[in-house]
């Protein structure tokens, strides 16, 4: 075992730093004997140069070397120096005049970058412990051991005994270049120091050992280097007691840690170990310590009270955190900013805002300026609950307080505002971005065109895109689906076609989701043969095929008419290792109910429910359309009921389907009961919904209360439809009621709806043939007065009204306009 590590040893330097026994390290002599580097001059060696140079020196070194004289001779003199000749003179200054041997020492390595040997420097070493300055030692010997780099312990160690062993400030030199290594955080060659002191008797101190423990504190060696620490009869200070809880918390091991806390009355071993227990989720835990460390009369500071009210914060109480500032201000501890900071991330996770607004104005009123930290989280609040102007004016507020946004501000603004649809702020916040050195990503470059592509703004998307890559700020997937997406929704189909080319024109692009916006576009239009071809290209390129690509296909055959091609597509879906989905299911049952196939939708339901997969409110409202074609409307309700059961709530058409059907039933009153229930459950009654319950009112019920409702529709501007308007019309026309028709027929054209020739073909046609051929003219004459031009249906209907009342006269005045019209008068 001693012949392995004193070989581990031997290799040190040539290798990277491997994990060794450190008791083995620290209890075995090192043997190796290394090349020792040159013995400090000394002036006998070579009397005749020391004595032509060394007068010069101590004239210069006395001077300050303030003149531009003395610095020039002093240049010329140090260029004709070597290595060896400085160690010479460094080594006799070092007894006649130590204080000139520094501050040579110090001119040559920083004015004129000599790089010094390493006997100067461990000459220079023993003046500063002696003197004792020993914060430059330190510094002078972490710039050297970054320059030897990790693995010189050993050939360090021997020079050092070789040459310095019997120098009186040798122990100060040997501990300070163990502690040198642990800052530089060479373990190794620390503890390998360590072992060599313990060869030559000197003892490592309290810092040393500290500094060690702190650097080995997430792994078992630790113990090894306290033990030897504690058998070595150094008391232990305080810090060695923090350091070792927070190793044991740093290893998960709590209780152990707990148990070293009746052993000191540091702080900061109490904080450590209620940050462990608090981040692992134990607030309960965290407040114990707390109350241990009062018990034991150690008195917490701010960072205690911060652990802990973080701790609740984000266990969510928030009352139990304000209760704990207000026992800071009891105990005479200040809370600072990050104990309200902490208070106002702990409101913005809860969502209360105003919460964290009081925390802020708490802190103004303690003269704690709000820092980055706190306009960060209010802004992200803010942004999280919807009020994008209120993080606004916090930006606003921020910029006046000499504060810059960072990247999460930006990033929060910029996403909260593309979903609200206010993508041209977005847009401004990107380049604002760029303007104070902030890079946005490809993602907020994605968020900001997929919110262009929203709201129809196409070009400046591909703009936008085009410009990003101009930055090197490449596309992801994502902002090729979105501008694809927004093509395909707002512009003309062939340019999303050519956009869509370009994009997989390569055979490196094997992304799905582009070939299934483009299919499913072609499916809604019904355009069967181009979605084929985009499947066919899927195959060919080996691309896996989606649920999402047959659903549209299914769909595609469906509008297309070819239901039969649309259910064998079905039935092979599991052949390419997919399973319909809902959408699958729902999507062939409303084109089977559609095309009066009910037996056939009813045995996908069946099938459905065998394949475990689970229905939407989607899939309850086209089998409510199943038995409401099927006039089985109780059942109807009944599927109703059920859905609502499940936590699955109709829309609009769903209530819309069964108000039609109960309207064509002529049941009225069941018809409204159902409007006044979709207002109950939150849901507004559209256009469509008054559209069906004024024509049900006309043509199945009382017109007086069909009059009624489009004078409560036209008050509320519930937005009645066109339809709604005719059927009204088209009633009281039917009644005789020519004015209240009029009426209606005004409103209607006021409202802006276009009254087309087949508009007016309905109310003279229903005029007509109640005789009622004055008021038929009446209408023909407000057609011209719109500069709608009759038909001949009009012409023909009206003449043989004339004709059947014998009103001779309107015959003939009828016919010029039919010449004029560009009628045959025959």
């Amino acid at each position: 075992m001693l012949h392995c590590i004193r070989h581990q040893c031997r290799t040190l330097r040539r290798r990277p730093f491997t994990p060794l026994n450190p008791a083995n390290l620290i209890f075995t002599k090192f043997s190796q004997s290394l090349q020792p580097e040159p013995e400090p001059f000394s002036c006998a060696a070579n009397g005749s140069f020391l004595d032509k140079i060394l007068p010069c020196v101590k004239l210069l070194c006395g001077s300050g070397f303030k003149s531009d004289g003395v610095k020039n001779r002093f240049r010329t003199l140090v260029s004709g120096l070597n290595s060896s000749q400085v160690d010479e003179i460094i080594d006799y200054l070092r007894i006649d005049c130590p204080d000139f041997a520094l501050e040579l020492f110090e001119l040559l390595k920083n004015e004129y970058d000599f790089k010094h040997s390493r006997v100067s420097q461990f000459v220079i070493a023993h003046i500063l412990a002696g003197q004792p300055r020993l914060k430059l030692l330190r510094s002078n010997f972490m710039q050297m051991l970054q320059e030897e780099g990790s693995g010189s312990g050993p050939s360090l160690c021997e020079l050092l005994s070789a040459n310095f062993n019997c120098w009186k400030e040798n122990a100060i030199v040997w501990d300070m270049l163990a502690f040198a290594y642990s800052r530089s955080e060479m373990v190794h060659d620390a503890l390998f120091v360590i072992a060599k002191m313990k060869d030559l008797n000197i003892q490592p101190s309290i810092l040393t050992y500290n500094s060690l423990l702190y650097n080995l504190r997430h792994s078992d060696i630790m113990w090894d280097v306290y033990n030897d620490m504690k058998n070595s009869g150094i008391r232990e200070s305080k810090q060695t007691n923090s350091i070792l809880i927070d190793g044991l918390c740093n290893q998960s091991l709590m209780q152990e840690a707990v148990t070293l806390l009746h052993e000191t009355d540091h702080v900061a071993s109490f904080n450590t170990i209620m940050s462990s227990f608090s981040k692992m989720g134990f607030v309960d835990v965290a407040q114990s310590i707390f109350c241990l460390m009062l018990k034991f009369g150690v008195h917490p500071d701010a960072y205690s009270y911060n652990i802990l009210i973080n701790g609740l914060c984000l266990a969510g109480s928030i009352e139990d955190a304000l209760k704990l500032t207000y026992d800071m201000d009891k105990h005479g501890v200040e809370p600072n900013a990050a104990t309200y900071n902490t208070i106002c991330k702990g409101f913005r996770v809860l969502g209360k805002i105003s919460g964290a607004l009081k925390s802020i104005q708490q802190m103004l009123t303690k003269g704690l300026n709000p820092n980055i930290i706190t306009y960060t989280l209010l802004i992200c609040g803010n942004c999280l609950s919807g009020k994008v102007d209120e993080s606004l004016i916090l930006r606003g507020e921020m910029l006046s307080q000499g504060y810059q946004l960072n990247y999460i501000s930006y990033s929060v603004l910029v996403s909260s505002l593309c979903k609200i649809g206010r993508v041209d702020e977005a847009s401004f916040f990107l380049y604002e971005m760029e303007r104070v050195g902030l890079k946005p990503d490809d993602v907020m470059y994605s968020i900001v065109i997929h919110g262009l592509c929203k709201q129809g703004d196409i070009q400046r998307a591909i703009q936008l895109y085009i410009e990003r890559c101009t930055k090197r700020v490449f596309p992801n997937i994502f902002t090729q689906r979105a501008i694809l997406l927004g093509l395909c929704e707002r512009r003309p189909l062939l340019e999303a076609r050519m956009h869509f080319d370009m994009l997989t024109c390569s055979d490196n692009n094997q992304d799905i989701v582009l070939y299934n916006i483009m299919i499913n576009k072609y499916a809604k239009l019904g355009m069967i043969h181009e979605t084929m071809q985009l499947y066919n290209q899927i195959v060919e390129k080996g691309i896996a095929s989606t649920i999402v690509t047959f659903n549209s296909l299914i769909h595609g055959f469906c509008i297309a008419g070819q239901l039969v091609k649309a259910v064998r597509l079905f039935y092979n879906i599991r052949d390419h290792g997919l399973a319909p989905t809902a959408i699958t299911y729902t999507t062939l049952m409303n084109f089977l109910c559609e095309n009066g196939n009910i037996k056939e939708m009813f045995d996908l339901v069946r099938e459905m429910e065998a394949s475990g997969v689970q229905p939407t409110h989607v899939t309850y409202t086209v089998i409510i359309k199943g038995f409401c074609k099927q006039w089985k409307l109780q059942e109807s309700l009944l599927v109703l009921d059920h859905m609502i059961s499940l936590g699955l709530y109709p829309d609009e058409v769903s209530y819309n389907i069964l108000i039609q059907c109960f309207c064509k039933a002529r049941k009225i009153k069941q018809a409204f009961e159902l409007h006044d229930e979709m207002i109950s459950r939150d849901l507004r009654p559209d256009g469509v919904t008054y559209n069906i319950l004024i024509n049900g009112l006309c043509v199945y019920g009382d017109l007086h209360d069909a009059d009624k409702l489009f004078l409560y529709i036209r008050e509320y501007n519930h937005g009645l439809k066109k339809a709604a308007y005719m059927a009204l019309i088209k009633a009281h026309c039917v009644k005789g009621d020519v004015n209240q028709a009029k009426m209606v027929f005004s409103e209607m054209m006021k409202t802006g709806f276009e009254a087309t020739v087949k508009d007016y073909s309905c109310v003279i046609n229903r005029l007509c043939k109640r005789c009622l051929t004055n008021e038929a003219k009446a209408f023909l004459s407000m057609m011209f007065s719109s500069a709608v031009l009759p038909d001949v249906h009009i012409y023909t209907v009206m003449m043989a009204a004339f004709r059947l009342v014998g009103d001779h006269h309107s015959i003939q005045e009828l016919l010029p306009n039919m010449v004029k019209c560009g009628f045959d008068d025959s």
